[in-house]
């Protein structure tokens, strides 16, 4: 590899190949090395001293040569395809995806995808969407798009599919997660969509090209629709059923989830109903609910819906000057987020968040969510 960003990105896929490494370990190495590449070349007492690497992992380690050239031919393959791939280190890799412990370390992506917008939600339901269910997903979409969100879902037949063709049709972008590899459009049916959606959007999957379709892959795909979408809407669903194992992953990472009541006698409107009923999600009534619940404004009613701020930052000083410059620069984000980027601990960062709001600096929203005043 001719750069560092290549070597880097080499030896991260190597790393992510390695049976059974799991995020968490990656993630350890990572912290503690500062590469993978290191991990590869450092000695085994020190390797061992890394948390949660086992002797089982460090025997595995010794076929490196396997797994780096496994990792050079799928990057070569993807320069080919025009696919990107983003390791965990990348600064495209997404934010929101990084505060899940079940966190894909390596993504593969295809078209202009931006992973880190200001707004996203997810628009899932069942495959067999009534013409009802078809409707109100097209509604959904128009009612949001003066919010200007990207939508994400997973390109399957149904409400998914709807999702995708009304964010088109309102010039919104739109990313399909898929339980595919990316070069592999399933179903393919939906690939004339899935060209369109190139533009301002496109493909995400943790599949490299060419790897076999598995039942599995659907349902492990759903967290990553649930990781990237600020707020997820269930629009009809059975009592079981991928739909149902989206808003509950949704729901254990705390975001906002919602769904769209139905007849008490529709098989596809069970799922909905009892999301509601046990708290799991709110119904969803129109695009006022998300307005509140995420503290959205219109596109048209100011900068990309939070006023322009006239904060001088040289009024303040050490970790609360870099926690509002990033509030600054991201307009929301959540504590966990901060943490992640400020590097400062919850306790610490909590204290700072609460001193910044007593003087009125920024303001707390639903979801442990902070922002400018």
């Amino acid at each position: 590899m001719s750069t560092t960003i290549n070597e880097n990105l080499l030896y991260e896929l190597a790393l992510n190949f390695i049976p059974k490494i799991g995020p968490l370990v990656f993630r350890n190495i990572i912290a503690y090395t500062g590469s993978a590449k290191y991990f590869f070349e450092m000695p085994s007492g020190k390797a061992q001293k890394i948390p949660r690497v086992s002797k089982g992992l460090l025997e595995l380690r010794k076929s490196k040569d396997i797994y780096l050239k496994n990792a050079d031919e799928i990057i070569q393959n993807c320069q080919r395809k025009n696919i990107s791939i983003l390791s965990f280190s990348h600064p495209d890799f997404p934010t929101r995806l990084k505060l899940m412990d079940d966190c894909p370390m390596v993504l593969f992506v295809k078209g202009n995808v931006n992973l880190n917008a200001t707004r996203t939600v997810g628009i899932v339901g069942t495959r067999n969407a009534s013409e009802y269910g078809r409707n109100i997903t097209k509604k959904i979409t128009d009612d949001l798009s003066p919010y200007a969100p990207t939508i994400i879902s997973g390109l399957a037949y149904g409400v998914d599919i709807e999702a995708h063709r009304a964010a088109l049709s309102n010039q919104l972008p739109t990313i399909a997660v898929l339980g595919s590899s990316v070069d592999q459009v399933y179903p393919s049916i939906h690939k004339n969509t899935a060209l369109d959606m190139m533009l301002g959007g496109g493909l995400v999957s943790e599949y490299p090209p060419g790897t076999v379709m598995h039942p599995s892959n659907f349902p492990k795909r759903n967290r990553i629709i649930a990781g990237l979408s600020d707020a997820l809407i269930v629009v009809e669903a059975a009592k079981k059923g991928g739909a149902l194992i989206t808003a509950e992953i949704a729901y254990s990472y705390n975001k906002e989830v919602f769904a769209v009541p139905g007849n008490l006698q529709a098989t596809y409107s069970e799922g909905c109903n009892q999301l509601i009923k046990q708290m799991k999600a709110s119904i969803y009534t129109g695009a006022k609910d998300l307005e509140e619940a995420l503290s959205w404004s219109k596109e048209g009613n100011s900068d990309n819906g939070v006023k322009k701020s006239g904060l001088d930052l040289d009024k303040f000083e050490g970790e609360e000057k870099v926690i509002l410059g990033l509030l600054k620069e991201k307009r929301e984000l959540e504590i966990d987020q901060l943490a992640l980027l400020t590097e400062i601990s919850l306790s610490t960062l909590a204290s700072k968040l609460l001193s910044l709001e007593f003087e009125g600096v920024i303001k707390s929203l639903p979801g442990k969510k902070y922002k400018l005043l």
